[in-house]
């Protein structure tokens, strides 16, 4: 006999879970909790299966038939609608797991270890960053869901507070997430690929340096006087000497130093290259170094964060000090004393662009003639590092600027 409603309403629990017929392979299984739960029985190349079909009272009765009626259809067309009802909860499972938020961070831990050019984690921290401000918006999708007016308004916040580089950048890193994607099979294709052209252009902007020789030992002075703290003193007054990068700078640490024989070797992990650099390092320079380890050595960061000596020191530390002395960004900034070496060094004539290309740490395409340059070079360098120690000297002190040969430069003891 078929159910009623008012059957399946008044039927009981027994001490054992027991089933109340239907029609057509619908019936309701009563559990001894007091449940009613809908069930569907049909069979496939003559194997008995069963279909979940909800719960009572929320699916009603009549709710029930017709859901158990598109379930028969199923069967009848050859399909398995209690496999097909698993597979989609899993796929349903997958795609949950699978969100942008989910993927960005797999792909950031892929790149933190990934062969011969990992991130440094300076750019690690960087893209988390980024990604982070617009998992606020797409984070929580599944990535096979996000459409491209999706990405746009998340990457479009950064542009409505005039943050055009950031924006740029963030669309980029988005796109990357979105290619690893692909390349792991979660996704089709890139859906950023159409957004090109839709964010405004940032104006390109170089670092401040001052290039000019008198305005250099103006800075040098001045950086003499600062009154800040004693470590970002000594931080800026290194800075000159080495010209590495700043995160370079910043995140150096004492194991990496041989002050004894005037060697700085950074790891491969820390450049922007992904190759280990030497820096050899002048005598005024090596003593600078001496004069901080004596406050932050012998271990850890040579130039710890004021707040923990686990970190290094802030990234805007350096830029702040240049503006506590009066300097606008776009006249001097730490990255800018690459900018001022590089420039004076070439026009001084007397060393290589070679010799101060491999100072700077400026990658080579050609690996075999990169290869000869770090040998070939260093003698220059290390000659040219001492030079530049005291020509900057002679900048301090205001002294008349002539370009001395190097040879001429040995003569007069500057070496």
């Amino acid at each position: 006999m078929a159910l009623t409603d008012i059957s399946v309403r008044n039927a009981k629990p027994g001490p054992k879970d027991y089933k109340l017929a239907d029609s057509g392979g619908l019936y309701v299984l009563v559990t001894v909790a007091g449940g009613k739960l809908w069930r569907f029985k049909f069979r496939v190349d003559g194997k008995e299966r069963k279909l979940a079909l909800g719960r009572y009272p929320d699916v009603k009765l009549a709710e029930a038939r017709k859901r158990r009626d598109a379930a028969r259809e199923h069967v009848a067309f050859g399909g398995d609608p209690a496999r097909d009802k698993q597979r989609k909860k899993i796929q349903a499972q997958i795609a949950t797991e699978n969100t942008f938020a989910a993927i960005g961070a797999e792909y950031c831990a892929k790149r933190l270890r990934d062969g011969q050019k990992p991130w440094a984690q300076s750019t690690a921290i960087r893209c988390e960053y980024l990604l982070s401000r617009i998992n606020v918006s797409i984070g929580h999708l599944p990535i096979a869901e996000i459409e491209p007016a999706d990405v746009l308004a998340a990457v479009r916040k950064f542009e409505s507070r005039g943050k055009l580089e950031s924006a740029r950048r963030t669309l980029q890193l988005a796109s990357s997430v979105f290619r690893f994607a692909v390349a792991t099979a979660r996704l089709a294709s890139d859906p950023t690929r159409d957004l090109r052209g839709a964010l405004t252009t940032p104006t390109v902007t170089h670092y401040g340096a001052l290039t000019d020789p008198k305005r250099v030992g103006e800075l040098l002075r001045a950086i003499d006087g600062y009154d800040g703290s004693g470590i970002t003193k000594l931080a800026l007054q290194i800075a000159p000497h080495v010209f590495v990068r700043p995160g370079e700078l910043r995140h150096a640490e004492w194991s990496e130093f041989d002050l004894d024989n005037g060697l700085w070797t950074i790891p491969a992990g820390k450049m922007k290259m992904r190759k280990p650099h030497t820096v050899p390092l002048s005598r005024q320079t090596i003593a600078m170094f001496r004069e901080v380890q004596a406050a932050t050595g012998p271990s850890g960061y040579v130039f710890p964060s004021i707040r923990t000596r686990t970190r290094p020191m802030s990234e805007n530390t350096l830029n702040a000090g240049l503006r506590r002395l009066g300097y606008s960004s776009e006249e001097a900034t730490a990255h800018g004393f690459r900018a001022t070496a590089s420039t004076l060094l070439n026009e001084s004539g007397n060393w290589s662009s070679d010799a101060i290309e491999r100072a700077l740490a400026h990658g080579d395409s050609d690996k075999v003639r990169a290869a000869y340059h770090r040998g070939a070079h260093w003698q220059e360098r290390v000659e040219m590092a001492q030079w530049w120690a005291d020509y900057l000297d002679t900048l301090r002190t205001g002294a008349t600027i002539l370009a001395l040969r190097p040879a001429d430069a040995l003569k007069a003891g500057l070496r």
